[in-house]
């Protein structure tokens, strides 16, 4: 990671963090260094973003750097983060951006690229950007006149979108009953349509963003409102979108999260009967639970795991040449269909597995396993997140800690590649005592990394 490029782009609180000022030397200097990148003198950069109060005012931002250095832009309006994924290259764009925050408060927003296959910029790509925006390099060319590039509006683009992700499907999805939680957010207009066409019976929470309602307890990243409504309801099962709809979790009738390990581990007993499981294997990461690890073992499937990041993910799955692959927070990546996770397409291969498997959600919950797992969150300096490699009071209770799961559990220490904090997982038997040593070690960690 740079100085501004984190794991996923660029993010901060707007208008602080991530400023006008920002947004539009990253439109600038973000063109012009893919433009050197690809065959031609001008770039098309198609442009989507959530539906964040400060959206509106980044995206100006960074349409004028764009068009500064002489690209055009496509802009798309309010779409999901896999639609400029899936657009960029079925649409034959030179490069995407998406300006969203994805999970996090509306007073965060982010920017992020991809290229010209869909997939996320290259380190070596984001390092040149970010040699511009330290001012080690410098634009010595200068654009005036009909050098300048020019924008247009492409709202209907999203329906190809929409329509790749329901192709995806062998049959239509009638006689299910679904909830749909749009978080507020960059689902909320898309998302009904894509099961209502499928013949789906729908209905749909938080999908009357204002700006800053988006993830505002509701979404995948606040189960309660779903949770609650399924257990009171005639539902087959919920789905709970993210603010920029590329992860999805699950809720079964009786209110209980499916999380993405057991979606993938679904998926793929459905992609594996139609022979669509490349190789037999699913790419997981060191977050996966043992449960979902030791159940998609049993089922004959291989696990390849990466470190925690969908690049990572997804990095594994093409050197492999693998077709699933996901994290347990709901990003999940069926790479036949796209280049990054899509909540609207996972959910819809998931009601098709369901439908076709004639076991219900609930049931499936209760087949797959899964181990106890606590995550604590230490708050930290963001400069030293990384720092208590070196603290050796910090690394003797991890050793001892993992001593004292006897094998029957580990402990995982992940600093967040986008907030201040360290995120302390323990996974084993006892959840009571895995909540305990969690909070304890998270103390250690705000304690010395301040």
């Amino acid at each position: 990671m740079g100085q501004f490029f984190g794991t996923d782009g660029v993010r901060g609180i707007a208008n602080l963090d991530l400023t006008n000022e920002l947004a539009y030397e990253l439109g600038r200097y973000g063109a012009y260094v893919l433009t050197k990148h690809i065959a031609g003198d001008k770039a098309r950069i198609i442009i989507g973003k959530d539906t964040r109060l400060s959206s509106d005012m980044l995206e100006s931002s960074l349409i004028a750097g764009i068009l500064s250095v002489g690209c055009d832009v496509i802009r798309v309006g309010v779409v999901p983060t896999p639609a400029i994924a899936y657009l960029v290259k079925d649409q034959g764009y030179d490069a995407g951006v998406v300006i969203s925050a994805s999970h996090n408060s509306y007073e965060y927003n982010g920017i992020k690229f991809f290229n010209q296959q869909g997939f996320k910029l290259s380190d070596d790509i984001e390092d040149e950007i970010e040699q511009y925006l330290t001012g080690e390099k410098t634009i010595e060319e200068v654009y005036t006149h009909d050098k300048l590039g020019h924008f247009v509006n492409r709202f209907e683009l999203s329906a190809l979108y929409l329509d790749n992700a329901k192709r995806a499907l062998n049959h239509d999805l009638r006689g299910l009953r679904v909830m749909l939680d749009c978080a507020n957010g960059a689902t909320a207009g898309l998302a009904k349509l894509a099961f209502l066409d499928l013949g789906a019976e729908v209905t749909v929470l938080s999908d009357q963003p204002d700006g800053i309602n988006i993830n505002q307890d509701c979404g995948s990243t606040h189960l309660g409102q779903l949770q609650a409504a399924l257990a009171e309801g005639d539902y087959d099962f919920g789905l709970a979108f993210d603010g920029d709809g590329d992860r999805v979790l699950a809720v079964d009738h009786h209110g209980r999260e499916v999380d993405g390990d057991k979606i993938m581990a679904i998926c793929a007993g459905h992609m594996h009967k139609t022979d669509q499981l490349t190789n037999g294997t699913i790419v997981a990461t060191v977050m996966s639970n043992l449960g979902f690890m030791n159940y998609a073992k049993d089922q004959g499937f291989r696990v390849e795991v990466s470190a925690v990041g969908d690049r990572y993910v997804l990095e594994k799955m093409l050197q492999g040449g693998h077709k699933l692959g996901g994290e347990q927070s709901g990003h999940i990546i069926f790479l036949d269909r796209n280049s990054t996770g899509d909540g609207i397409l996972t959910g819809l291969i998931l009601a098709e597995a369901l439908m076709d498997s004639g076991i219900s959600l609930a049931e499936w919950n209760d087949r797959i396993p899964r181990y106890p797992q606590v995550l604590v969150n230490a708050r930290v300096n963001k400069d030293r997140k990384n720092d208590y490699q070196t603290i050796a009071e910090i690394n003797q209770k991890i050793d001892q800690m993992e001593a004292s799961l006897q094998g029957k559990g580990r402990v995982l220490i992940r600093p967040s590649g986008t907030e201040p904090l360290v995120r302390v997982m323990l996974e084993g038997e006892n959840q009571a005592a895995l909540q305990e040593m969690a909070e304890e070690l998270a103390g250690l960690f705000e304690r010395y990394l301040q």
